[in-house]
């Protein structure tokens, strides 16, 4: 039998085939369309902004135009900070083909040294708004820019800017008074109005620069420009002209500056003079300082690490944020607090035997003068800065009346008006013990916060601050660096001044007054050998805080410490008694005594501020010599 011939054709396979096939294709084409689909929206509604300014660029273009810097004054109008023509760098992003390629064509035609490129590359992709120019690099050459202008068109996107550049004529004496500029950073510009700060690539960084950016800053402006395809302006359509920062007036006086920054002579410390009848500040030195030009543009990396690796500190602003025990210089103020407090009176007498007990207990709190000074009043304490007088009246007071009463005196706050960075420092008293190391306050500590040691800290600022409200007789004036902000000047009265201190008799004010006439004019003074030629009356109080701790039987010897282990030295002044004009803290670290070591530098400081230069001859190397 013959098998039954092959069906020629499988209808039922070849219509299954064809769905697969038909269906796969509709996949395909649904695919390829959601593609063509999603780069639609892409191109037409997310990059829609980004595309629509490029079509714009090649006929109209909108440009920023910086408002210049604000001038910085001293108080007599000597120039402190001013704006120099340069010549920047700057890179559109969005302008540029391959930004590797024109980077690194860039890198060879500057002729950058090799560490510098990381930092230039790095500039480069700081965050921008889209066609904002990213600054590369400031203060160019004349031969760089020669080197740009014959490969220009190699370098699309690539444009040299004329700007001005901040400059500072006594950087090193002013740079902790002042602060400095420098480039905007990424995390800078997400806080910024950026329309305002559209074209400009520095901002205030530290100082009264940072404080008052917005007055010196101005308002940004623009223009509109008609382009050809290359970029190149072709016409200009429109503009609103910026508005420029408003010059600013400083309290400070150049010359005092100047004199402080001398007087130190690169030594670690600071020195701080106050007006006390307006808080204007004189004079904020901090010592060593340190090239602030440096920074405008951007410093190197090496030359940063070894201004941060300097033991010295230069980049510590000593004036407002050193902290360092007050010592002695504390007495009148524990004094009056004592007066105020009832706990005695201006003619009520000591024996000093040489050291203070407390009750009940063996250890001796020594007087510096270890035989002691015999029968001691309130005015006598101060001439020769007697420690037992300052134990018993600590110990009668206790911390949290102490305490309290310093405060009032602006210990432990921060009081300027508008310095930039201060420290409150440290008051403590019992509650800030329990908190810090959750133990009880001890009676022995209060006995060292007496005489200004154990936790007690204060700032060169704070100390000059306090010294203007005990020249006022109490009256607190805040202090201030800014004297005219453009044409308006800044009043002396200031929101958040502290209240007056009021005494039950003002008398008391002139007893701690003539106590600390004594310490440089009296025969007992300690520091009586700045006082002998004197032309106006001054009160003093010298000071010298320990920074090493001595056992109880130890003497001191500062020749058998390392040098940062020595005492520092403090002397605050104010003068003349009876009409303050001026007050003055001063603290020179690990120098030793402060009758010794600072007051000399005080008395300089009021003799250039009160005497007119024929009438003040005293040379600062002879003085120098005389510490010596």
């Amino acid at each position: 039998m013959r098998n039954p011939r092959p069906a020629l054709k499988n209808t039922q396979q070849e219509v299954h085939i064809f769905h697969v096939r038909s269906l796969l294709a509709l996949l395909v084409v649904i695919v390829l369309t959601g593609l063509l689909m999603g780069r639609l929206v892409y191109l037409q509604v997310v990059q829609h902004e980004v595309y629509i300014t490029r079509s714009e660029k090649n006929r109209v273009r909108v440009e920023p135009l910086p408002p210049t810097r604000g001038l910085i004054f001293d108080r007599n109008g000597q120039l402190l900070a001013e704006n120099r023509p340069t010549y920047n760098l700057t890179l559109v992003r969005e302008r540029v083909d391959d930004l590797d390629a024109t980077l690194s064509l860039l890198v060879e035609l500057l002729e950058l040294p090799e560490e510098e490129v990381d930092a230039f590359r790095q500039r480069s992709r700081q965050r921008q708004r889209p066609f904002q120019p990213a600054l590369l690099m400031s203060d160019l050459e004349e031969e760089q820019i020669a080197r740009l202008a014959v490969n220009r068109h190699r370098l699309p996107g690539v444009e040299v800017e004329a700007q001005l550049l901040r400059y500072y004529p006594d950087a090193e004496i002013m740079s902790h008074a002042l602060g400095f500029v420098g480039r905007i950073n990424a995390e800078e510009m997400q806080e910024l109005d950026v329309g305002n700060y559209a074209g400009t690539h520095f901002i205030g960084k530290t100082g009264v620069e940072r404080f008052y950016e917005d007055e010196l800053h101005g308002q940004a402006g623009l223009r509109k420009v008609e382009t050809n395809a290359r970029g190149r302006v072709l016409r200009e359509l429109g503009r609103t002209d910026p508005v420029p920062g408003q010059n600013l007036t400083l309290t400070i006086d150049k010359d005092l500056q100047a004199l402080g920054h001398e007087l130190l002579a690169g030594r670690r410390g600071s020195i701080v003079a106050i007006e006390p009848a307006t808080g204007e500040i004189l004079a904020l030195v901090s010592e060593p300082g340190f090239d602030s030009n440096r920074f405008v543009t951007g410093i190197d990396s090496a030359s940063y690490q070894a201004l941060q690796e300097d033991l010295d500190l230069p980049l510590f602003n000593r004036a407002i944020r050193g902290q360092y025990p007050p010592g002695s210089t504390i007495k009148p103020f524990l004094a009056l607090a004592g007066l105020a407090e009832g706990e005695i009176t201006p003619g009520e007498t000591i024996y000093d035997p040489g050291y203070f007990q407390l009750p009940n207990d063996s250890r001796r709190y020594r007087n510096w003068l270890r035989w002691g000074h015999g029968r001691v009043d309130l005015e006598r304490s101060l001439a020769v800065s007697n420690n037992t007088y300052y134990y018993t009246l600590a110990h009668e007071l206790g911390i949290d009346r102490i305490s309290k009463r310093m405060h009032d005196f602006g210990f432990g706050e921060r009081n300027a008006h508008d310095v930039f960075g201060e420290s409150q420092a440290l008051m403590p008293d019992r509650d800030w013990k329990r908190a810090r190391f959750n133990q009880p306050w001890y009676p022995g500590e209060t006995l060292s916060v007496g005489i200004g040691q154990g936790y007690w800290m204060v700032t060169p600022l704070q100390l000059a601050t306090a010294t203007a409200v005990l020249a006022n007789h109490g009256e607190w004036v805040k202090p201030r660096m800014a004297k005219r902000i453009g044409d308006t000047v800044v009043e002396s009265v200031l929101p958040e001044t502290k209240a007056d201190i009021v005494l039950g008799n003002d008398a008391w004010w002139d007893h701690v007054f003539a106590g600390m006439e004594k310490v440089v004019s009296g025969s007992e003074g300690t520091a009586r050998r700045i006082g002998g030629d004197l032309r106006y009356r001054m009160g003093g109080k010298s000071g010298t805080a320990q920074v090493f701790s001595l056992g109880q039987d130890q003497k001191y010897n500062a020749e058998e410490l390392a040098e940062r282990l020595r005492d520092h030295a403090l002397f605050i002044a104010f003068a003349p008694v009876e009409d303050p004009q001026i007050a003055v803290s001063v603290i020179v670290e690990n120098a030793g005594g402060g009758s010794t070591h600072a007051a000399h530098l005080a008395r300089a400081m009021t003799d250039a501020w009160l005497l007119e230069p024929k009438d003040n001859d005293r040379d600062v190397e002879a003085l120098l010599d005389a510490e010596e």
